[in-house]
């Protein structure tokens, strides 16, 4: 069995204002597979953090024919929120969230693979974290 962990984080300066996402991909043996940086326009923090996750499925979706039948992808998350949202443990009152959340599921049926959400704690997403803010300040 194959698995697959997706670091993601989005960030905002002014939130909202100048947002990117940072995405980091890596496999079981800890081999990345992919990093993803970039400038998404104007947002708020929450929205960029669900933009990384969309933007992470959009790859996988893309990419799905590179990976095994029963790949598990496991999505780790420094947003509580967002962790909280699409764990099922929160319910989702804003309409822009909600929004995003329902194409978040669009992808994830599409896509057709076990997937998981982690709440990490902010140490642990370095790497997601670096390409927002490198992103950001122009430097990818």
């Amino acid at each position: 069995m194959n698995n697959i962990i997706v670091f993601t984080d989005g960030g905002s300066r002014g939130n909202p204002g100048p947002a990117a996402v940072g995405i980091y991909m890596e496999d079981h043996a800890g081999k990345e597979i992919t990093s993803i940086g970039k400038k998404i326009g104007n947002a708020t923090n929450n929205v960029a953090e669900y933009s990384a996750i969309i933007e992470a499925l959009d790859w996988l979706c893309k990419n799905k024919h590179k990976l095994e039948e029963n790949t598990r992808i496991a999505f780790y998350l420094d947003s509580e929120l967002a962790y909280s949202q699409l764990s099922g443990l929160y319910r989702v009152k804003n309409t822009t969230i909600r929004e995003l959340v329902f194409k978040v599921r669009q992808k994830e049926a599409e896509l057709n693979m076990q997937i998981s959400y982690v709440h990490i704690p902010r140490e642990k997403n370095k790497k997601a974290d670096l390409l927002v803010n490198l992103a950001l300040d122009n430097l990818l």
